[in-house]
């Protein structure tokens, strides 16, 4: 393909960039859609093969491994989608492979020197004896976020889908197949089955880059020119890392806090709730976001960024709004019929979050447009202001020893953060805040009539099972409803069966 060939094919029409967006997101989508299944399904089975002891010490190891993990490629993998050379891209993937080997080395001798006030700080003794598994778990979980930044670029996103399938599999079985053979099960189970499929997907994503692009990295590599990424792209380690490094220590506080005022069984009734709640918003808000970030920066040379925001805005709002007030309702009829009245609590802590979850679901998608836009100073405020207002928000409810309280005025901070963040992101992409508040109006008046008869059952002390059964049967009908009437759905359902006209 020659030069002129190429620049034309990065410059589609309109309607052919929507196909080529919608695609790739269900492709993405529909093929971890498996995976997200897998782990739904098994969630039974784990809470009867598992404590919620077990469960909060599992999520305090991945809430430190998480921390580390997205500053473990020092933000140089969110270069590598921007320069319109290959070779360019390559130097910045490897140097981000130098970044994560960096950071590996260093969580080393800090596990090593600093475990006993890390065990005191979170009040959880438990978790002593997994610390030395977290440089591991940070070494595959960096090298798969450089690798997916690369498959993105590639928009070969089968691969990823592929490698996500593979980690959901492996994480699931390990930790049946653990919880079985232990007696009685302890959180090593969960914590080994994390770190074997972590390790399993990017061993296959990596496997496939490396059989399919082998050439071009290998002719690419110049140790001059990964020295020149670094220098270019040196906002992205000094500015965006600490922000996106505050934005994950904000993720991971309820952990930490929670295990800190109360204990690490409360810790897994949030961590339950939280993970269920997350999961099937999450495939589709990653899927989204990982093909979002990919088209918006094409869409800032190109002067399209504001159509292309305003309709993944709509869609996210069409998929997440309906469920998410389903389950203010009856989420903790949910949890007490699936998992068993020992996990009724994780379900009233869904029902908590579920508001601030759907405003996290519609804007999480939307944040790489400050990257795009170059706006690195926007990250780190807004980042010090959510983790400033999650710290005390939780530290007043665990002050007040309610974890409950601690999780509200946790959820009611998230909701008038979150809310800003998405008007802010409308904003530097030209979508004006009253299409954004009528989207989401129009959408919450379809939910009002199923509203009020779930309510009215539930008020008149149904049966739990048939008003989790009732509640998924509306849920249903309303998908269908959205697939068979909306407009903007049914091109995107054609555009997915016709790839080939895209």
């Amino acid at each position: 393909m020659d030069k002129k060939t190429e620049k034309s094919a990065e410059k589609p029409s309109n309607n052919e960039k929507k196909s080529s967006f919608a695609s790739d997101v269900l492709t993405l989508a529909g093929g971890t859609t498996f995976a997200q299944i897998l782990t739904i399904l098994a969630a039974p089975v784990l809470t009867r093969l598992y404590g919620p002891e077990d469960f909060g010490v599992w999520a305090l190891y991945v809430s430190i491994t998480s921390i580390i993990s997205v500053i473990s490629c020092l933000r140089y993998d969110y270069s590598i989608m921007l320069p319109e050379s290959d070779r360019e891209a390559v130097n910045l993937l490897g140097l981000s492979v130098l970044a994560v080997l960096t950071v590996t080395g260093l969580t080393v001798p800090a596990v090593w020197y600093f475990k006993a006030q890390l065990v005191d700080l979170l009040n959880a003794p438990q978790i002593e004896g997994y610390l030395w598994l977290i440089p591991p778990f940070v070494f595959v979980n960096g090298i798969f976020l450089a690798l997916t930044h690369w498959n993105s670029r590639t928009k070969l996103f089968k691969r990823l889908s592929f490698s996500k399938i593979s980690s959901s599999v492996s994480t699931t079985a390990t930790q049946i197949v653990l919880g079985l053979m232990q007696h009685p099960p302890t959180s090593a189970g969960l914590i080994g089955g994390s770190l074997a499929g972590q390790s399993i997907a990017t061993f296959v994503l990596g496997g496939q880059i490396w059989r399919d692009d082998k050439n071009l990295i290998k002719k690419s590599l110049s140790w001059k020119e990964i020295y020149e990424g670094a220098v270019r792209h040196r906002n992205l380690p000094l500015i965006d890392s600490w922000s996106a490094l505050m934005n994950s220590v904000s993720w991971q506080l309820p952990a930490f806090l929670l295990s800190a005022f109360f204990t690490p069984a409360i810790v897994g009734f949030y961590s339950l709730g939280f993970r269920l709640l997350q999961l099937p918003m999450s495939f589709i808000g990653g899927s989204i976001s990982q093909v979002f970030y990919q088209r918006a920066s094409r869409a800032v040379s190109d002067g399209t960024l504001s159509i292309l925001v305003e309709s993944v805005f709509r869609i996210l709002v069409i998929i997440g709004m309906f469920p998410i007030l389903i389950l203010t309702i009856v989420g903790g009829d949910v949890f007490t019929v699936v998992f068993g009245r020992a996990w009724t609590e994780a379900g009233v802590y869904a029902q908590i979050l579920s508001l601030w979850a759907f405003i996290w679901f519609i804007s999480s998608p939307l944040t790489t447009i400050y990257l795009v836009v170059e706006e690195h100073h926007f990250g780190f405020s807004y980042n010090f202001f959510n983790l400033t207002t999650r710290f005390l928000s939780l530290t007043i409810g665990g002050i007040l020893g309610n974890a409950r309280i601690a999780l509200i005025l946790f959820s009611i901070s998230g909701i008038v953060v979150y809310g800003y963040l998405c008007l802010k992101m409308m904003y530097y992409s030209g979508v004006k805040t009253s299409k954004a508040l009528k989207i989401v109006f129009s959408n919450f008046v379809l939910f009002i009539p199923a509203g009020l008869v779930l309510t009215a059952l539930k008020t008149a002390g149904i049966n739990q099972i048939l008003l989790v059964v009732i509640s998924g049967l509306i849920i249903c009908i309303y998908y269908l409803y959205i697939l068979k009437m909306d407009k903007q759905m049914k091109e995107i359902i054609a555009e997915f069966k016709l790839p080939g006209k895209a």
